[in-house]
């Protein structure tokens, strides 16, 4: 409980700061000062289009004050970032919220795989009073029938952990021709089927926002420049950032970050 109100304080506290990004390796730069600072534990599907930052920028055209810190490497499970050192750099920066990624995670073996690292990394997340969040990610286009599967993987370690679901795979599925799709607007693909395109990252941090600080991001700009200090820009038609923003809260609706 102690963990969970040091978290509502510091999102109750949020407004509109410099937000600044640094998407990096174990050995990287430090997570800078904010209302709510946030480490992102995944492989190159968090570092595509820079997901972190896009987390900052859109909180902070949502009024929030955040900080974000890559720890991001190709082809990484959370067992690889457990061996090469995450957990002490997750010790070192004391932040309020990490949010974790692997593969789609679909299979048997790796629900098995992230639960397992999930028990791992969640008792290093409390320690420092930190909230452990799971970000469902989305499978290979060839395999767009397998969404449940890594919706119910990722929920079941956000569970486990005690910790927050935040489904941008749920909010991917509309789009996504073979896993239910039947709305058009942007292919959140990007060309080899499996990492996002620009859209499909916004979205991903639209929902990211979204869960986090449970509120609803409709309204939000298309173009979003948080200013010195911040993540990257946004530049969006506006009518694809009002269908990408709808979708995100109808994800975080349908399937709650807690329970």
């Amino acid at each position: 409980m102690k963990t969970r109100n040091r978290f509502l304080r510091r999102l109750a506290r949020a407004s509109l700061l410099p937000t600044l990004l640094a998407c990096t390796s174990a050995t990287g730069a430090e997570l800078p000062a904010a209302d709510l600072r946030i480490v992102f534990v995944g492989n190159s599907l968090t570092a595509v289009n820079d997901l972190p930052g896009l987390v900052a920028t859109v909180a902070a055209a949502a009024g929030h004050s955040v900080s974000t810190l890559g720890l991001v490497a190709p082809n990484y499970s959370l067992e690889e970032h457990w061996k090469s050192g995450a957990a002490n750099r997750i010790r070192r920066e004391r932040p309020d919220v990490v949010v974790f990624q692997q593969g789609p995670s679909s299979l048997d073996e790796s629900r098995v795989h992230l639960l397992a690292w999930t028990d791992s990394f969640a008792p290093v997340v409390r320690d420092v009073g930190a909230e452990p969040a799971f970000l469902m990610v989305w499978p290979e286009l060839q395999r767009a029938g397998v969404f449940d599967a890594v919706r119910d993987n990722y929920r079941a370690a956000a569970e486990r952990a005690g910790g927050i679901f935040i489904p941008a795979g749920e909010a991917w599925r509309p789009l996504v021709h073979g896993a239910g799709g039947v709305e058009p607007g942007p292919d959140p693909y990007g060309p080899d089927g499996f990492h996002p395109s620009y859209e499909g990252s916004v979205l991903a941090a639209y929902v990211v926002v979204a869960a986090l600080f449970g509120e609803s991001v409709q309204g939000l700009p298309a173009d979003m420049t948080p200013g010195r200090g911040g993540g990257p820009d946004i530049h969006l038609d506006a009518n694809v950032a009002s269908r990408l923003q709808r979708l995100a809260d109808e994800a975080v609706e349908a399937f709650p970050p807690r329970g």
